[in-house]
């Protein structure tokens, strides 16, 4: 099995925010690698990786960084590849690592998600392979059904909910 779907994080302190990307990956059955890597501490690995990665198969590079967060802008200078960003709350409430994730200069863009948004890169990488991949593209079809059925069912559920002056 060769991996569509690097997932890169600066620390694997951010293991604990980068699961719910790598499960949502496993779910749609979107084979990915994980690795650690850090813009600051080991510049060489990571120009080795972003500069490789579409040579080796991988069509969407998910970054993890928090505080000063260059890995996903980095990795996005050295590859053609389509890199989404994912902020890491690790100081300033996470706000530091979204600028820095954000404010790419132009011709270096970074998609980037919410501060630990782990789980929407996810789901951004795989709405970026069904755009080639059928099977990806129906399961994300079932995935927003889902999403919407689950809602549907809460607002049914909220009209039992029973005050004095509520009216409906």
């Amino acid at each position: 099995m060769k991996p569509r779907v690097s997932i890169i994080m600066g620390s694997t302190s951010d293991l604990p925010v980068m699961e719910k990307a790598a499960q949502l990956l496993d779910d749609f059955q979107i084979p990915f690698e994980i690795h650690a890597l850090s813009a600051h501490r080991t510049p060489e690995q990571v120009e080795k990786f972003a500069t490789e990665a579409k040579s080796r198969g991988i069509e969407v590079i998910i970054a993890a960084a928090g505080m000063a967060a260059h890995l996903p802008g980095v990795i996005a200078a050295m590859t053609t590849l389509p890199v989404i960003g994912v902020p890491i709350k690790a100081s300033l409430d996470g706000m530091d690592a979204l600028l820095a994730i954000a404010q790419m200069p132009p011709g270096i863009p970074v998609a980037t998600v919410a501060i630990n948004g782990a789980m929407n890169a996810g789901i951004l990488a795989a709405q970026i392979i069904a755009t080639g991949d059928d099977k990806v593209g129906e399961q994300m079809v079932a995935y927003k059904e889902q999403l919407k059925d689950k809602i549907v069912k809460a607002n049914k559920e909220l009209q039992t909910v029973d005050f004095k002056y509520k009216t409906n």
